[in-house]
């Protein structure tokens, strides 16, 4: 922070997720430059108040209500004021506050994030699944309210440092990055017996188990598509994206004189949330810095869409429209979720999503109800699928490699 400049006051959705523990620990390591005024958290509340006293939150939520005596009696005496319910993650937002984390990961975000929006606050954006299942109702509030959208996917992040908003003319496309999960080398046969704790196990980055999951099938990758073609305002045809395991080049921007703008850092979260922190500034991070000469190599492959057709079916529903991103992801949370409660296959998760697109369409989107309508008619309808009797099974794919 610059000498003479007010603290930035900041609130934190997730505040227990990954994404919001990185968050927690730059404000720890950074005091001087932020106060915090509210944290949620889902069930976590023993962290969750662990946090709140740690930085003199004024403000603590949690989201089910049957959690609240343990968050209230934990923080008794602290001064600070607690809550809980879908209706105080609302409140957390709409708090005094220049600066939101929105990191609560799914749909269960859209309500509070969308507050934020409505609020004109500052919106470090980490919920690609708000974007995803209401894209244009969300980017259309953005604009009413003059919020502001400080996107957190290392993805993003580094294409939104390295993309020339004042000449998008210029630009011919932007490539987005990613691992290939932990199961890139494996064939399809292979990957029909893979455990949820090998799904999790993320080869560079430490995240939440869902999120690990949708790395795992390349979903993340196409939810992060459907993402830039909102945040950025690109078709998808102008969308690229590139396996690269080491992830050290998070993001590219090309230009129509073939320049290439590459952002690169070590596979840490804390470098684009400390980034979304300062925004317009930096704010300091104690990250490994990079050294090129020790990494010695930097690889890249086109993604194999026949053994992960996750990011063929987002491209599909991203393509189709209206309210297919939204079965899209809600079919995809569904899935996941019986996955890692070893209700179905990891191949079925793909599947599962094919076949809930294949039997809802989309339609149109002309308010958040109609959102929620959807998610929740396309979430019943995968749950359907899923229970026993009900799953269509994956099939072996035409080709493989």
């Amino acid at each position: 922070m610059r000498a003479g400049e007010t603290p930035r006051r900041v609130s934190i959705l997730g505040s227990t997720g990954s994404i919001g523990r990185s968050t927690v620990d730059l404000l720890l390591r950074n005091r001087d430059a932020f106060t915090v005024e509210a944290l949620t958290a889902n069930r976590n509340t023993e962290l969750l108040a662990e946090q709140a006293r740690a930085l003199g939150a004024r403000f603590a939520a949690v989201a089910d209500p049957a959690d609240y005596p343990a968050l209230k009696d934990a923080l008794a005496g602290t001064g600070i004021a607690t809550a809980s319910g879908r209706a105080a993650l609302v409140e957390a937002v709409e708090r005094p506050c220049d600066w939101v984390m929105a990191g609560i990961v799914g749909a269960a975000g859209l309500e509070p994030t969308l507050a934020a929006v409505r609020q004109g606050r500052m919106v470090a954006f980490a919920n690609k699944e708000v974007l995803v299942s209401a894209g244009s109702l969300f980017m259309r509030e953005v604009r009413a309210h003059h919020a502001t959208l400080l996107p957190v996917d290392s993805e993003h992040n580094a294409i939104w440092q390295c993309f020339d908003f004042e000449r998008v003319g210029d630009i011919e496309k932007i490539t987005l990055t990613c691992s290939g999960g932990p199961f890139r080398e494996r064939s399809y046969e292979e990957m029909r017996d893979v455990t949820p704790a090998e799904a999790v196990a993320h080869p560079t980055w430490n995240m939440g188990a869902k999120i690990s999951v949708d790395s795992a099938t390349l979903m993340n990758k196409g939810l992060e598509l459907i993402e830039a073609h909102h945040l950025f305002q690109l078709p998808s045809s102008r969308i690229d994206v590139v396996v690269h395991p080491q992830s050290i080049v998070h993001g590219l921007v090309t230009y129509r004189d073939g320049s290439v703008l590459a952002h690169l850092g070590s596979p840490d979260m804390r470098t684009p949330i400390a980034y979304a922190l300062g925004w317009p500034g930096r704010t300091a991070a104690p990250t490994k810095r990079l050294d090129l000469a020790e990494i010695g190599r930097l690889t890249f492959e086109a993604p194999d869409e026949r053994r992960f057709p996750a990011l063929r079916l987002a491209r599909e529903a991203l393509s189709s429209g209206g309210g297919c991103p939204t079965v899209l992801n809600a079919a995809n949370e569904t899935a996941v979720h019986a996955f890692l409660a070893g209700q179905i296959q990891f191949l079925d998760i793909a599947a599962t999503v094919e076949r809930t697109l294949e039997l809802m369409p989309g339609g149109s989107l002309d308010s958040l109800d109609d959102v929620y309508n959807l998610d929740r008619a396309a979430r019943e309808l995968a749950a359907t699928l899923i229970a026993p009797g009900g799953q269509t099974r994956s099939a072996e794919p035409t080709e493989t490699r």
